[in-house]
């Protein structure tokens, strides 16, 4: 009797330990996976949580179930050829105007992000952080022009934006094609191609 009452002590602790070095290991795993999923989305999250890594790791779960299974539908050859043209005059327009040129971009990517199959660009919140699970290492470019559209910064800084924001800009246009969409493959679900 005394054995047996001995051994289900031991397997209660063993239990006990087990579950405790589960859930601190599963955590920093978690944590860590976040850490290399989103880049400096994870850093940006943390900062917005004033450094709660807890609270942003929740945020950025959230974001994940929300939005990875969205399907970003192909650009035809000529929707490309057109964006191409379109984000050209963009740049070409920062000489004389940059406030302009910035808004330009911040509404051309807003437009080519919904016609790729993201959140409508009505909500910035959700159309970036949609944005933030397939290309967190550009989404930034597209924060920081759509800051600077709203007269955030001077000419250095919109400028500084509208070149950050055309990575995100050649990312989508790039995926847009009639083949297989190729992701980073710290970004992509699964193999690697959507």
């Amino acid at each position: 009797m005394v054995t047996m009452t001995t051994l289900v002590i031991i397997l209660a602790i063993v239990v006990v330990v087990a579950a405790g070095l589960f859930l601190a290991f599963g955590r920093t795993t978690g944590g860590h996976g976040l850490r290399r999923r989103f880049g400096p989305e994870y850093e940006r999250a943390v900062a917005r949580h004033d450094g709660d890594t807890k609270a942003a790791e929740h945020e950025l779960s959230e974001r994940l179930k929300r939005h990875r299974s969205l399907d970003e539908r192909p650009l035809t050859p000529e929707e490309r050829t057109e964006y191409t043209a379109r984000w050209a005059r963009v740049q070409d327009r920062f000489v004389d105007s940059p406030q302009q040129a910035v808004a330009d971009a911040d509404a051309l990517l807003a437009e080519l992000a919904r016609d790729l199959g993201f959140p409508d660009g009505e909500d910035f919140g959700e159309q970036s952080d949609a944005l933030s699970v397939h290309h967190a290492e550009q989404v930034g470019g597209y924060r920081r022009v759509h800051a600077a559209r709203r007269g955030e910064g001077d000419t250095e800084e919109m400028r500084t934006a509208l070149v950050e924001a055309r990575g995100l800009f050649d990312v989508l246009v790039s995926n847009g094609t009639d083949g297989p969409v190729r992701r980073d493959p710290h970004h992509a679900e699964g193999s690697g191609t959507a």
